[in-house]
């Protein structure tokens, strides 16, 4: 964790893969073929406007429940997440909107182009929110996601994962990144995964199993903390974009 009396930490944008990455066969079509250019941001991107800070619900951020019938709960191993979002730092940033979706507890999501044979949890939508606290903390409970398999090569699978954005003041501070459980055999086989060449980076956007906060008989905790920048920071997939 980065100290509050270090150095400015310049971006290492070695750690970011390249964008034409042949085993992840998709990069072959979306990686740009010219060179970026840098638009001029303007009002509308720098200051506004904030997402959704008023209408949280109770239960945004519970995806046991929250597409769940009355008195029904969605299938799966049942785990809490939690964490810091924290700049450069470490310092905690608060009252900032966390949005997560995921694939059920068999790996499919609820999406009409997702044509995997798992089933569908008619009690789970696979997508939740909430705010940082003071301190930047943050937590939601859910179900662990199941790895599925994606056309890519003979036999690629996805680890086992749920999606993160983090919303600041306005769009342009929008990142987006992965969170991946620790011990998960799938993390080293992923084309998408290995297109990070620093395992540092891989194992920063791996949550821990946290025991101290696991709820016995109850369900299993894993930390993911979330560091906006610097030497520490969490490889984030729109960074190039949006930081």
């Amino acid at each position: 964790m980065v100290s509050e009396t270090d150095p400015f930490n310049p971006q290492d944008m070695s750690l970011q893969p390249p964008a034409l990455t042949p085993d992840y066969r998709s990069s072959r079509l979306r990686a740009p073929s010219h060179k970026l250019l840098s638009l001029e941001q303007g009002p509308g991107e720098l200051t506004g406007p904030t997402f959704g800070h008023d209408v949280i619900g109770p239960n945004d951020n519970d995806l046991i429940i929250n597409y769940a019938a009355p008195g029904s709960a969605a299938i799966g191993e049942q785990i809490m997440v939690h964490g810091h979002l924290l700049d450069e730092n470490a310092r905690p940033v608060p009252q900032a909107l966390l949005e997560f979706w995921q694939a059920n507890a068999g790996g499919r999501y609820r999406h009409k182009k997702d044509g995997y044979l798992a089933p569908l949890d008619p009690n789970f939508g696979g997508c939740g929110r909430t705010l940082t606290d003071e301190n930047g903390y943050f937590s939601f409970r859910t179900v662990r996601p199941g790895p599925y398999p994606w056309p890519n090569g003979g036999n690629d699978w996805r680890p086992a994962h749920i999606h993160f954005s983090c919303f600041g003041q306005g769009w342009a501070q929008r990142l987006i990144t992965q969170m991946y459980f620790e011990g998960d055999p799938h993390i080293p086989l992923c084309p998408i995964v290995q297109t990070i060449a620093d395992p540092k980076a891989i194992d920063r956007l791996t949550a821990r199993l946290d025991m101290a906060h696991t709820v016995p008989m109850g369900f299993r905790a894993f930390r993911f903390d979330i560091v906006l920048r610097g030497r520490a920071s969490t490889l984030f997939e729109n960074k190039l974009e949006g930081n």
